[in-house]
């Protein structure tokens, strides 16, 4: 049925540009959603392919990469070896310059993916920001700061995909952009004489992932901005935001725009929650560009409990069946492990948690940072912890120096020693060892465009406690999780309360709506039906590549 759904689509050739791509590199949910997109649609009749950088943390040839030939058509000028680099522009102000990069190719379930070798993006040891090695080797590129290159490092990252397509004669159906990083190319082949005759035919559609304040990837510097991307003045000129050339801003005038979720959607076009942004929706809307909501999906199989020993879990269950004694033995056993003091190899634990599995498990995994809402779950936990003295809190996660600061000060506080641990830092084995085990998942988020940890929870039996707010809102309120309206403590306190009571007085009640999440996602949320919105949105790319009139110009 998902492969007839394909095939009914004129859609057959579609090129994905990211920063991040699942089980190669990756910092957020673009990863995720990247690469489950991906592969949905390669089910059927479409040919994907996606481009995204080597970075210098990545051994190509250990994950299945091999270098691709891209100039075998003249035998007799060939030197020893392949001939495997080509040049991209990247002038800068008052400079005339390019740089060399070269492909590593393989393909994953059925999904063709370029790996961009090029220097600027393989003296790098994390996608978006530096990392403590490289602070210790330059003081200057300080542990969790944004990359100072940032700009150029995307622009390269367009120019090299556009170039590879070029080279290979491959005229897609539609390029899909992820998020800022990428959102300047529809302007690009729409400008730029060297693409526009070439992808005359080729949609752009631009994924909004985050469309916060510090996101959009933009640059106020408007001569850099004019020499690196090559676009007229007019163009630069007429695409900024805050007085910054702004990318999302760029991309509206030539592509089909998105979000990943309806409510997000609204959020930023219709309220005032779009002041977060610096009212990108807002400036959108005046542009005549109306953001489609495209919920983000899931792959079920991916973690599906019932696998557990494959997950690296203590045991298996399956919550949408109701059969949850597995999940006892994972939680019995997390316990017992974070009730010493084992020495991690990716997380530092503070705190322990006392072995006692009655009483339930509260969790939390993510960045520790504002938009995530740490603030005010540390605000709510550390008067609830004292109101309530029989549960547990686990976190996993590592940001911000005062969140981390504040987590290490509640775990180690006396008064609550066996109750609260925090394990700073990241491990994805383990993350799903938290997900399995806990009881209940908190996500206080400020603002979240979609959010993907709700859905991993339930499937694992863990039901989300959730602020409703943007992709959030598909968590129903005490039927497949629990939800509050206010970005408050009271209001957080008052949902933990209502979870916990029910914990504690009806465990059928817990059980029915841990069956409930499940059933609803393999109902609503799987890619293989969001698979369907996004093939709608290339199409009307395609018929928008076809108006020779780019909206929001004037010649």
């Amino acid at each position: 049925m998902a492969a007839e759904r394909v095939s009914k689509s004129r859609i057959r050739s579609v090129w994905m540009v990211s920063r991040e791509y699942d089980g190669l590199a990756g910092a957020g949910g673009v990863k995720d959603v990247c690469r489950q997109l991906a592969e949905s649609l390669a089910v059927g009749r479409c040919s994907v392919r996606v481009v995204l950088p080597r970075y210098g943390f990545m051994d190509a040839p250990a994950l299945g990469f091999t270098p691709l030939e891209l100039m075998g058509s003249c035998p007799e000028k060939r030197t020893a070896g392949p001939i495997n680099t080509f040049a991209v522009d990247m002038d800068y102000v008052d400079v005339v310059r390019r740089e060399e990069v070269s492909i590593w190719q393989a393909v994953r379930k059925k999904v063709t993916i370029y790996l961009v070798e090029a220097e600027r993006f393989a003296e790098k040891m994390g996608v978006y920001t530096y990392t403590a090695a490289e602070e210790e080797l330059h003081a200057w590129q300080r542990s969790g700061a944004g990359h100072l290159d940032y700009f150029a490092m995307n622009i390269l990252l367009q120019k090299a995909a556009l170039g590879l397509m070029c080279i290979l004669g491959e005229k897609p159906d539609v390029i899909h952009c992820q998020d800022g990083h990428a959102a300047v190319l529809p302007a690009m082949i729409r400008e730029l004489e060297g693409y526009r005759h070439f992808f005359r035919h080729t949609g752009t559609v631009v994924t909004v992932h985050n469309a916060g304040i510090g996101y959009h990837q933009d640059v106020a510097d408007l001569p850099f901005a004019r020499a690196v991307t090559g676009l007229p003045d007019r163009v630069v000129g007429d695409c900024l935001l805050g007085g910054a050339f702004d990318p999302f801003i760029a991309a509206s005038g030539y592509a089909v725009m998105n979000t990943v979720s309806e409510q997000y959607a609204r959020e930023l076009q219709e309220t005032a929650d779009d002041a977060r942004t610096g009212w990108l929706g807002h400036h959108l809307l005046r542009r005549g560009v109306k953001l489609a909501g495209v919920t983000d999906g899931i792959n079920p199989r991916d973690f599906d409990a019932a696998k557990g020993k494959q997950l690296g879990l203590a045991a298996g269950f399956d919550p949408g069946r109701g059969r949850l004694n597995g999940k006892r033995v994972c939680k019995e056993t997390l316990l017992r492990t974070l009730g010493g003091r084992k020495k991690w190899s990716r997380v530092i634990q503070l705190g322990r948690l006392a072995m006692h599995p009655d009483e339930p498990l509260l969790t939390f995994i993510g960045r520790l940072t504002a938009q995530k809402g740490v603030d005010l779950l540390i605000d709510t936990m550390e008067q609830f912890l004292v109101d309530d003295k029989n549960f547990h809190l686990l976190v996993l996660g590592s940001g911000g120096r005062e969140h981390e600061e504040r987590l290490a000060a509640l775990a180690g506080g006396k008064e609550f020693t066996g109750r609260v641990c925090f394990l700073k830092g990241y491990d994805q084995d383990l993350a799903l060892q938290v997900y399995a085990a806990g009881d209940f998942f908190l996500i206080p988020s400020q603002y979240e465009p979609c959010g993907l940890t709700d859905y991993i929870a339930q499937l694992f039996g863990n039901l989300p406690i959730v602020h409703a707010v943007g992709g959030l809102v598909k968590v129903i309120d005490d039927q497949t999780g629990f939800s509050y309206a206010d970005h408050t403590v009271e209001a957080m306190t008052e949902a933990v309360r209502r979870a916990l009571s029910l914990y504690r007085t009806d465990p059928d009640r817990i059980k029915g709506m841990q069956m409930q999440a499940v059933h609803r996602i393999r109902e609503h949320h799987t890619w293989d039906r969001v698979r369907d919105r996004y093939l709608a949105l290339y199409e009307e790319s395609v018929r928008m590549a076809c108006d020779p009139a780019p909206q929001g110009w004037e010649e």
